[in-house]
């Protein structure tokens, strides 16, 4: 098993599905494959539009899934209910304005701790697992183990970005915050705009990188490769 654990994003399978209507392509039936090709987790990402994966999705596939399951959104009352009513093994909270079309920045934590401290409370009392989308900024990430989350997971953007331009730069930054987690009691997860590019640099160079999401550029990938052996691909950056 890979020293990271690879979790699917599976919401552009459902916005494919919802491009047309219908049913096609089925969103359990491609979770599940992905726990058959070796995937450790699957992720969804609920939002209020329901524009890929809708609330129902969520519900169905909580009985389908027997890997980890991981729920990311803004946590609105309609989200945490559904967290409490799904109860995934990890919830994975984002600060979403609800117009956005991805996630594009992480929490900022002093601003926000009052808020935040409540909800991974009653999360983690339900026993679900709690994570923080959260950038590289160290005092943040110090603000972040004061909520009494169990993990945050790095806003990879940046380094996906930068990569290109000079792997060494672009890593330095997450280097320094995985460190400053650990140091801190946090568990690291990461996620956004890693690819087969520039996964196996990331997760070679970053301390204690316990669990990469990865949706968009692996379902992109699928369309060329097939998804087993897409999988497979970023199983092997992960080794």
């Amino acid at each position: 098993m890979s020293k990271t654990r690879l979790s699917v994003n599976i919401n552009k399978i459902a916005t494919l599905r919802n491009a047309r209507g219908g049913s096609v392509p089925d969103v359990v039936l491609a979770a599940v494959k992905c726990q058959e090709f070796g995937a450790q987790g699957i992720t969804v990402h609920p939002r209020p539009d329901e524009r890929h994966i809708r609330y129902q999705d969520v519900r169905d596939l909580r009985k389908a899934i027997t890997t980890e399951f991981n729920i990311e959104g803004y946590p609105s009352g309609i989200f945490i209910d559904l967290v409490q009513e799904v109860r995934p093994h990890q919830v994975t909270l984002v600060p979403d304005s609800h117009d956005v079309i991805t996630s594009n920045q992480g929490w900022n934590v002093i601003k926000y701790e009052a808020f935040l401290k409540p909800i991974i409370r009653e999360f983690q009392q339900a026993g679900i697992r709690t994570s923080l989308f959260i950038e590289t900024d160290l005092t943040q990430i110090e603000c972040a183990a004061a909520t009494g989350t169990n993990r945050i997971e790095l806003y990879t953007e940046p380094y996906a970005r930068n990569y290109p331009l000079d792997p060494e730069k672009a890593v330095a930054p997450y280097i320094k915050a995985a460190e400053k987690a650990i140091e801190s009691g946090l568990a690291l997860n990461a996620g956004h705009d890693l690819n087969l590019a520039n996964l196996r640099f990331f997760s070679r160079h970053v301390p204690g990188l316990l669990e990469v999401s990865i949706g968009h550029a692996l379902i992109s990938d699928a369309l060329y490769f097939g998804l087993e052996k897409t999988i497979g691909l970023y199983l092997d950056q992960l080794a």
